[in-house]
């Protein structure tokens, strides 16, 4: 099971893991109301690298993106609901709107990304080539989503 860790922790542990020769994926989003797409994203990205990072939007950074009846669950819950998943390593929450400050700290050998993005559409591709990392566009085709989920339930 992931630990959620603070991001120098996550920091010093992934110089650890480093310095045994593994190499490290990152992945990130909201992850507000978990389907299936969101594992399906979580398992591409852990085929990447030998250790998969995930870093979770904070709760205000969700409200500014999704709007303000967002997010459903608080940030600390679903970090924990991520970390769950099979094949997390550690799961961090960044309150900023970007995960760049994430990317320039623990610099990943992969910035693992959805299918609603190209290489080139990326927002974070800059950062990740300014260290030598690469981006991998991983998961299913984007046919899930939290807001669909809410509309659902709605009825």
């Amino acid at each position: 099971m992931g630990r959620t860790v603070e991001l120098d922790e996550l920091t010093s542990e992934v110089a650890r893991l480093r310095a045994e020769g593994r190499t490290i994926v990152l992945a990130n989003g909201c992850f507000d109301v978990v389907h299936v797409g969101h594992v399906r994203y979580l398992r591409g990205a852990r085929a990447e690298a030998d250790v998969l990072v995930v870093a979770v939007n904070g709760d205000e950074a969700v409200r500014t993106l999704k709007g303000g009846h967002r997010p459903v669950m608080p940030a600390g819950e679903r970090a924990e609901i991520v970390g769950a998943i099979d094949g997390v390593a550690f799961v961090t929450i960044f309150e900023t709107l970007t995960v760049e400050p994430v990317l320039r700290a623990i610099r990943p050998d992969v910035h693992a990304k959805g299918t609603d993005y190209t290489p080139e559409t990326v927002p974070e591709r800059a950062v990740v080539a300014e260290y030598g990392g690469r981006v991998a566009i991983v998961g299913d085709p984007k046919d899930h989503s939290s807001t669909q989920v809410l509309e659902r339930m709605k009825g």
